[in-house]
């Protein structure tokens, strides 16, 4: 996320969603024009509103009278046209940027959904969740600018410079030189002074997001250590960071607008000067010099804004770059287009000379791993932490990809189907489940799209959950809180298993689904459990040898290997092997952890 995004990406990025509506923007367009039309004839109205007052004698003729009354709804006419035309155009581009502003979150959320695991794991999910809002709001700021500010500025110094070399030469020449001298010291400045201290305020207040994000979901770990005051400390340290950084960022724009202040005095006083020099000649009356100085006083209204625009359309390129970066991150799903949807009758498994290493580099890398798994067949993955017993199912899911080999599943290579079906014939129930801020219901459902409350209901009871969610005020419609916060470890694991009953997925992944429970509990949802698994084929990762007994063959791993496999008698019968010396450990573990607490 650290290469710079350049102007005309930024540029192209937001073309990609003005061409969506192109009706709306030709009429933006010929409104702002209009109302731009009206406002470069106001120094010309005004001119000839003095002149017709100034060259009328005491008391005035008919026809003096006539032609300052002409002038006087020339003069209002041109401020009625620009208001309307004005107006109008903010009210198209309300509507107009509202759109806009929809498709851009939803597309970033679209894409951010749709990335690898691998970026979800380096990513902070508060500083992401920051970005996008950021960079939406960040939209607003750009297209406003742009469209409100540049637009109409650039239209209005054009014509107030032909009319004004209309009129003398000498003055339009004069006035465009120095409008182009203003514009060239403000991109240097805003280029290569303001906006590198703008990006550092921007990361720094990323940083800031993610940290006070982090901190709040993890809020039961800093009460448990009594750490708020060290949570404290650490985001008084990033605020500092930040409030320096700001600071700097603001300074060099306050700089900047000085230097742009003096080159607009130097423009009054020559522009006006000159039109004075050819009063005194003869060459210009008072309307003249009248329409001189509204001329000037327009050009220096919207110059004037212009280090404002400026300093809008960096800070708005600088916070919508994480935007346009996820819109130029390829999804995980990317080659899926085209691709048909995985049909599983049986669930058989087989992975056929897989290599495999993580992208960090961390964790157990697989060379040449070839296994067959029969459809129905329970199989329990054990081995030390680390060995690659959830990367066996990290690349079933294609949650990562193999590097060299295939997995097949019914015969069918899973990299040639889409991500999307090969994931809802695999139903997960993970040690920690996470539920999502939303009710129980909602929380069961989630694993079958359209289901009736009947059958969440019914997958609740095969969980066992049902008698516990009875008792809720809410019962079904009862918030779980963020990631489930608001029920036990036990509950939250009822959820889960619910989820998989009601999924009713061919394939079945238990990493320890029992783990939480309390043994009356558990020996509940074992029944529960041996209900679900039948024909299904079934993938235990174990930690707890006692729960794979009844497994049909049990998988040993270490190393990214898989160094034994059998049923639990079978390996059991091997004096030295690496099965039966874990298990012993284990049982002489869970002797002395019960001899202490006796």
């Amino acid at each position: 996320m650290s290469d710079q995004v350049t102007a005309r990406r930024t540029a192209a990025f937001l073309w990609t969603y003005w061409r969506r509506y192109p009706f709306t923007g030709a009429a933006l367009i010929v409104l702002m024009l209009l109302s731009v039309a009206f406002d470069v004839a106001f120094p010309i109205v005004s001119g000839r509103l003095v002149d017709a007052v100034a060259q009328a004698g005491f008391p005035p003729a008919a026809e003096d009278v006539d032609l300052a009354v002409f002038a006087l709804l020339l003069f209002v006419g041109q401020g009625v046209g620009f208001h309307l035309a004005r107006r109008a155009s903010m009210l198209v581009w309300a509507g107009f940027a509202v759109r806009v502003m929809r498709d851009i979150v939803t597309e970033a959320f679209h894409r951010v959904q749709r990335y690898s695991a691998e970026w979800h794991s380096n990513s902070f999910a508060g500083a992401t969740v920051r970005r996008i809002t950021r960079g939406m709001w960040a939209y607003d700021t750009l297209a406003d600018t742009i469209y409100i500010g540049f637009l109409p500025t650039g239209c209005v110094l054009i014509g107030v410079v032909i009319s004004l070399a209309f009129h003398w030469p000498l003055v339009g020449l004069y006035v465009l030189a120095g409008i182009v001298l203003y514009f060239a010291l403000t991109i240097v400045l805003i280029k290569y002074y303001v906006a590198p201290k703008n990006r550092l305020n921007v990361a720094a207040d990323s940083v800031v997001g993610g940290a006070i994000a982090d901190a709040v979901n993890c809020n039961p770990v800093v009460k448990s250590f009594g750490g708020e005051e060290r949570e404290d400390a650490r985001l008084g340290r990033l605020t500092q960071d930040w409030a320096r950084k700001a600071a700097r960022a603001w300074r060099a724009m306050d700089i900047a607008m000085l230097a742009q202040v003096g080159i607009l005095m130097a423009l009054q006083a020559g522009m006006i000067g000159l039109v004075i020099l050819f009063w005194t000649r003869g060459e210009a009356t008072p309307g003249d010099i009248a329409y001189a100085m509204t001329s000037y006083l327009l050009i220096n209204g919207y110059l004037r804004d212009i280090g404002f625009h400026m300093q809008n359309l960096q800070r708005g390129i600088n916070e919508i770059e994480d935007v346009i970066r996820y819109a130029d991150t390829a999804a995980e799903d990317r080659d899926d287009e085209g691709l048909p949807a995985l049909r599983v009758d049986g669930g058989s498994i087989r992975f056929e000379r897989v290599d495999f290493r993580y992208p960090n580099g961390n964790g157990a890398f697989y060379r040449g791993m070839s296994l067959d798994i029969e459809p129905g067949e329970r199989i329990a993955l054990v081995g030390r932490s680390g060995s690659g017993k959830s990367t066996f199912v990290k690349l079933l899911q294609r949650l990562y990809d193999a590097d060299a080999g295939r997995i097949l599943i019914d015969g069918q290579d899973i990299a040639g189907t889409t991500r999307e079906s090969l994931r809802r014939a695999i139903a997960l129930v993970p040690q920690e489940p996470v539920l999502f801020h939303r009710s129980i219901g909602e929380n069961i459902g989630y694993a079958k799209p359209g289901a009736s409350r009947a059958e969440i209901e019914e997958a609740a009871r095969l969980a066992h959950a049902d008698a516990f969610i009875e008792r809720l005020p809410l019962g079904y419609d009862t918030l779980v809180g963020e990631r489930g916060v608001k029920l036990s470890g036990g509950e939250r694991q009822r959820i889960a298993i619910a989820r998989a009953f009601l999924a009713d997925a061919p394939i079945l992944v238990l990493d320890e689904a029992t783990s939480s429970l309390d043994s009356e509990t558990e020996a509940h949802i074992q029944q529960a459990i041996e209900r679900l698994m039948e024909g299904r084929t079934t993938l235990v990762i174990a930690h707890r040898f006692s729960t794979i007994r009844r497994m049909d063959r049990i998988l040993v791993f270490d190393d990214g290997r898989v160094v034994e496999q059998g049923s639990h008698a079978e390996l059991m019968t091997r004096k030295d092997g690496v099965f039966r010396r874990m298990q012993a450990a284990q049982i002489a573990t869970n002797r002395n952890m019960f001899a202490e607490s006796a």
